[in-house]
């Protein structure tokens, strides 16, 4: 049925529909906030902070803001991590903004810690070489900004927030994103609805609902990517999909988080031998980059050693007050983590690849930018440094409201709303056999570790079941699985978090990033098809 377009219009909106932000995480909140008093209207799939990873996000934010810390260390850290391909310039000037961000964030009310003389408490987190981690209540950082972003968002008029419509395709005309529609009730609804806006953001988040096992919310399945790149957008090392190697392993789906900011404190991993296992692999032990921790928890867990992160002794009594959201995690499973061990295994927890954008956050789309998780802006590399990304995602998000101000100064007046009528592409695409398939697919075949003839297996599947499933949400997050897997399967060397069992040594060659239509990859899909 159609929607009572009326009802939805709050008294004080003035029927002006000039920017859409697609997704209510912290780089759709930020960019709304920042661009206020221009009016905005957010679209968001779930209630604002529920559908987001951001929200999730235990560690804090990476900021050098301590006396002895340095852009210039900060920036060595995130090359370091991202393996040879981090784009230097424009990871200096995500670096550069950082404090500038943080203080931002203060003034929107973020009760980061700080310590008795009122300074901010920073803490250190794997491949950092220095305490620059801004936190709050020890991991309930992401909880707790975006509780005082969505408070800052509600008292905001120039705001306008639509909860429950999940965004569905871009309006594109050629090159040029004049739009989106979305579908209400969270999804639900036969009727959709279009959006007409002079100005499109993109912050719908990543793809970890993509695979079996992740620490994402239901709502990151990678729809944001695979709409862009259905209306022509250039999309940049779909391959790198980084897996946290502490996931707390008690069999719940999303799988809760042993943050990282536990290794920092000095919990160590072992196996059911007490053998620490991280000290055979890297210097850094624990504290090495994503990457190896992941493969080396993978290992441990595949050869039926298992993995357990031991804070018995690193944090101990402690854990309750400084940890309080893994110590809940732990409890809720019938594990004491004061006392016992914690069993872990990697999942999917970010997506280094997306959208490519430029440093104002626009892609290759006019009309199109985007901010967030959705995106590949080139900071991560091949392997994201922890804490960067919700640096990232407040950086370009205030980046993209100052070029939109810039180029865009006046806001123009649009209708409302109108119906695009109705279909029953709708509901069951969440618990489809082929969305359940895919799922187990890409945890097989586009895992911790790929080969060749498992990913040409994968690519195979999609088109299956691309053929059986054409609903358009199922061809959104097909359209990102085909792009990730035909990415993987191009790089044939192993770097950062892309590891390839039959290219297993790091090629010069390949010492660069990818870029990737949707008719680049299902041009390589044909050829493997036959």
């Amino acid at each position: 049925m159609a929607i009572n377009l009326e009802s939805m219009r709050p008294q004080s909106w003035q029927g002006i529909d000039d920017i859409v932000i697609v997704g209510g995480g912290l780089a759709g909140l930020f960019c709304a906030l920042k661009l206020s008093p221009r009016p905005v209207t957010i679209l968001a799939a779930a209630p604002i902070g529920q559908g987001a990873s951001s929200a999730w996000a235990q560690g804090g934010i990476a900021a050098a803001m301590s006396p002895g810390d340095s852009f210039d260390k900060h920036l060595s850290d995130t090359v370091a991590a991202g393996a040879g391909i981090v784009e230097e310039k424009i990871a200096r000037l995500m670096i550069s903004e950082g404090p500038d961000r943080i203080h931002d964030l203060l003034a929107y009310g973020v009760p980061f810690d700080r310590d008795l003389e009122g300074h901010l408490l920073l803490s250190r987190e794997a491949a950092h070489s220095e305490r620059r981690i801004v936190r709050v209540a020890g991991d309930r950082a992401g909880g707790a900004i975006m509780e005082a972003l969505i408070a800052a968002v509600r008292r905001t008029p120039s705001i306008r927030v639509m909860e429950g419509y999940v965004v569905e395709e871009l309006i594109a005309e050629g090159r040029f994103v004049s739009g989106v529609v979305a579908r209400p009730d969270a999804g639900q609804s036969k009727s959709r609805v279009a959006f007409p806006a002079r100005a499109v953001v993109l912050c719908s988040g990543g793809v970890g609902h993509l695979y079996k096992v992740t620490t994402n919310p239901p709502e990151a399945r990678g729809t944001g990517v695979g709409m862009a790149a259905k209306a022509g957008a250039m999309i940049a090392d779909a391959e790198f999909v980084q897996f946290h190697p502490t996931a707390i392993d008690i069999g719940h789906y999303p799988a809760p988080l042993a943050t990282e900011a536990l290794r920092g404190d000095g919990a160590i991993l072992v196996n059911k031998a007490g053998h620490r296992f991280m000290t055979d692999l890297h210097p850094e032990a624990e504290l090495a980059p994503r990457d190896i921790v992941a493969r080396g928890v993978f290992a441990e867990v595949s050869a039926g050693r298992g993995a357990f992160l031991d804070c018995t002794r690193a944090v101990g009594s402690h854990f309750p007050t400084q940890f309080p959201t893994v110590y809940a995690s732990c409890m809720a499973a019938g594990i004491d983590p004061v006392t016992q061990p914690i069993p872990v295994v990697p999942a999917v927890h970010y997506h280094m690849g997306g959208v490519a954008v430029d440093a104002d956050g626009r892609t290759s789309l006019d009309g199109l930018w985007a901010a967030g998780e959705v995106t590949s802006t080139g900071v991560h590399g091949a392997n994201r440094l922890a804490s960067n990304s919700l640096l990232e995602a407040v950086v370009f998000a205030g980046r993209i409201a100052d070029h939109i101000k810039g180029l865009m100064p006046e806001a123009t007046l649009y209708e409302w709303p109108k119906t695009a009528g109705e279909n029953d592409d709708l509901v069951t695409v969440e618990d489809s056999p082929q969305l359940r398939t895919l799922r187990q697919l890409m945890s097989t075949h586009a895992g911790v570790i790929r080969d060749g003839e498992g990913l040409k297996t994968l690519i195979r599947e999609i088109a299956r079941l691309e053929r059986e499933n054409s609903r358009v949400r199922f061809s959104n997050m097909a359209a990102v699985a085909k792009l990730i897997a035909v990415g993987a399967l191009q790089r044939t060397e192993s770097r950062g978090a892309h590891m390839r069992a039959d290219f297993p040594e790091t090629s010069d060659a390949q010492r660069h990033r990818t870029y990737m239509t949707l008719k680049d990859a299902n041009r390589i899909v044909a050829e493997i098809i036959g």
